[in-house]
Order: C-alpha cells, then sequence, then structure tokens
C-alpha cells in the first residue's frame, strides 16, 4: 500500500474498524474503502462527513490523511470548497447518500421479479393453494426489503413486484372462495400501484374484482368495474383486452346480445394488433390466442351457438394428452363452454361427455364450481340417466376442493 494513504488506514484500524465495518458505518462497500487506502480513489464530497465522524477527525485532518502531508496545494484548493460548509450542505450530501446506498441491490430484484413471472407462468397447470405458498413467501420478502436501505429506484420497483405478487395472490384467493384475503390482498395490490404510479397493476385489480362480483352473480358491477379497469389502462396493454373480455362475458349474463357483441369485436381488434408474447401461458400476458377461450364463454353465457367453433379450437390447441389431468385450466373451462352449448342444441351425450371431462380433470378451481353446476342442474332438468354419475362426479370435485 502506498505510504501516502498509511496514515488514513492507521486511523481506521485505530478506531477499531476492519475494512468491511468501516465501508459499512460511511455508507459504501469494502472495495471502495481499500482503494482510498491504496491511493486509487477520492472519497466523493458527500461522503467527507460521514468519514470524518467515523474517523473523529476534522475535515483539515483528513486532508492530511489522505494526502499524506497538510500543505499540498491541491489539498488546500480542495479544503478551500467544504471548510465553509454549512449544515444545508451535509444535509444534501447526506441525502445524496442515503439515495445512493442500498442493503437491496439490483441481483435481488431482478430475482423477484423472476419469481413472480415464473409463478404466473405456472398459473394454468398449478392448483392455486400450491401457488399461495410462494406468493406468501416472496410477499413476506418483500415487505422486509421495504424496510431496509434502498435506493429510489429500487424502492419503486420493490413496490411494483409487491403489487403483482398482491395481485395475484388475490386471484388464488378468489379462485379458493377465500374472499376475506382475497379482499385484503386486492387493497394492497391497489395501494401499491398508487404508490408505485403503476396504472396497468391498478387496471388489473378492478378487472380481477369484477371477475369476483361476476361469479358472485352481479353482473351489472362486474360491467361497471370492467369499465373503470378500460379508462385507466394503458394504451395497447393486457389490462386494457383483459378488462374489455371481462366486460363481454358481463353483459353476456345480462343478456345484452349488442353489447355483448361490440366487446367481443373489441377484444378481437386489440388482441389481433398484439404480438405473440414470449410466454403466453403467462397470466398477465395476453396471448392472442386467449381470445378463442374468452369468446367461447361470452358466446355460450349468451346462448349463441357459435361458441362451438371457438370452444372445440380452444380445446385442440391446448389439449396436451389424453390424461385429462395433465390439461390447461382453459381446456376445462373450454370443455364446460362446449357443454352449455351442446345442451341448447339438444345434443345431449355430447354435453355429459364434455361436463365429465371438465370436471374429473381436477383443473375446475372452486370459484368455477358454479359454472359446473349449471351444467350438472340443466342435464337433472331434463332427467337424462347420466344426470347422477355427473352429479356425483361434481360432489367428488367440491369435496377435493375444500
Amino acid at each position: 500500500m502506498p505510504g501516502k494513504r498509511q496514515r488514513f488506514a492507521d486511523r481506521r484500524k485505530a478506531r477499531g474498524y476492519s475494512q468491511e465495518a468501516f465501508a459499512e458505518e460511511v455508507g459504501t462497500n469494502r472495495s471502495t474503502v481499500y482503494r482510498w487506502e491504496s491511493g486509487d480513489a477520492e472519497p466523493q464530497p458527500y461522503q467527507r462527513p460521514a468519514i470524518q465522524k467515523a474517523l473523529d477527525v476534522t475535515p483539515k485532518e483528513l486532508d492530511s490523511l489522505l494526502s499524506g502531508t497538510s500543505e499540498q496545494p491541491h489539498v488546500k484548493l480542495f479544503h478551500a470548497q467544504i471548510e465553509p460548509s454549512t449544515d444545508d450542505e451535509f444535509e444534501a450530501w447526506e441525502l445524496m447518500r442515503r439515495v445512493e446506498t442500498s442493503d437491496v441491490g439490483a441481483e435481488t430484484l431482478n430475482r423477484l421479479e423472476k419469481s413472480f413471472d415464473d409463478l404466473a407462468m405456472a398459473y394454468p397447470i398449478t392448483p392455486p393453494e400450491q401457488l399461495l405458498r410462494h406468493v406468501r413467501q416472496h410477499s413476506s420478502y418483500v415487505a422486509r426489503l421495504l424496510e431496509v436501505k434502498k435506493t429510489l429506484k429500487e424502492h419503486r420497483r420493490l413496490l411494483v413486484v409487491g403489487g403483482w405478487l398482491s395481485l395475484f395472490g388475490a386471484t388464488l384467493h378468489i379462485d379458493l372462495k377465500q374472499e376475506g384475503a382475497a379482499t385484503a390482498r386486492l387493497q394492497t395490490a391497489a395501494a401499491l400501484a398508487k404508490q408505485a404510479e403503476h396504472p396497468e397493476i391498478q387496471a388489473w385489480c378492478l378487472e380481477t374484482e369484477a371477475w369476483r362480483v361476476l361469479t358472485s352473480g352481479d353482473y351489472s358491477r362486474a360491467v361497471q368495474l370492467s369499465q373503470i379497469a378500460q379508462a385507466i389502462a394503458p394504451s395497447g396493454s393486457s389490462a386494457l383486452i383483459q378488462s374489455t373480455a371481462q366486460e363481454g362475458r358481463a353483459r353476456a349474463r345480462l343478456g345484452q346480445t349488442d353489447e355483448t357483441y361490440n366487446a367481443i369485436d373489441r377484444v378481437q381488434k386489440l388482441s389481433g394488433a398484439l404480438q405473440k408474447p414470449d410466454n403466453p401461458e403467462h397470466h398477465y400476458r395476453y396471448d392472442p390466442a386467449k381470445a378463442l377461450a374468452y369468446t367461447a364463454t361470452t358466446l355460450a353465457w349468451l346462448g349463441d351457438r357459435g361458441a362451438e367453433p371457438y370452444a372445440r379450437e380452444v380445446i385442440a390447441r391446448l389439449q396436451p394428452s389424453a390424461d385429462i389431468t395433465k390439461w390447461p385450466r382453459r381446456v376445462a373451462s373450454a370443455n364446460i363452454d362446449l357443454a352449455l352449448v351442446l345442451l341448447k342444441d339438444n345434443r345431449l351425450d355430447e354435453a355429459c361427455d364434455s361436463a365429465t371431462k371438465a370436471i374429473q380433470s381436477g383443473r375446475v378451481v372452486p370459484s368455477n364450481h358454479w359454472r359446473a353446476l349449471e351444467i350438472v342442474k340443466a342435464v337433472e332438468a331434463r332427467q337424462l340417466p347420466e344426470a347422477s354419475d355427473l352429479r356425483e362426479a361434481y360432489q367428488g370435485m367440491k369435496s377435493i376442493g375444500r
């Protein structure tokens, strides 16, 4: 180590600091302290107050420790710039130090964001209770990181990933019919999105609530929430398309034929302008192929026989094997849509077969049990011989979902 910085290192040791401990005390890292002591770098002006405090030296004494002499002209010039410093200047330097100091780090945030994406991509084929365990763990970690030192940019990224995780957790709670927890997580997601000024998460919160009230039968409220979501969603975003699709489904339940077709047309135009995403299975990335599934459901609810080709195409595209337990959730939903339209067309054997496949797949989450029950009741009302078997399968599905 060059002799001109040996006095600086000696003073640091005399004060009882290792390089690591000194770095933590003054808000930097060990490699920077090493560079100061080796003469390869100079402390920045905003760092000097913390260094002076840690070493218990005056500004002039610090200049001497760094230079090996107190008389060098360049040191006097620099010292002349900071000697008359006021409390206001020190506060400004301390603010800069705090803004640049972090106990989080980009790598941690990158991993958190990737973990969220992995969970959202696993949604179509993974039981919600399994995903929820991971959401709890990651949300807890985000909460802890919000309490430590971080830059402003890192703080916003934490708010955003925390908002996505809370939103996803709310979706899982809705799937499991855990209403209180769903409400709490939706409110948390909305609050984090507001703090982060992230309109897409805010729009998704409204769209998710629209789906929840739709499943409870409040179709008018679902339309209203979907329209508010569309108003704040960024142009061309997945949230805009999804909330438009949600409006169409709610209007179909209300029997508003013209408005339903209008919503379907808007979804197809919006989704048609999208490029296929790298990860189409991601729950919050609107894959244009999803428009098929939403069109199938919307037309089936409207009683339009045109739902059949859409439902069959969804099944053909996404059915990976003959093993129904390996089907994505959208295949089960498409089979329910198909059963509904086949019943209307009096193709009873085919309708019962499609309904049975959906129910026995294990992919119908509790929040969608009511859709399966509609088919069961319709079959029972017709006094079909398959009614008892279908009811038994439905009851078995409900008992597993508890």
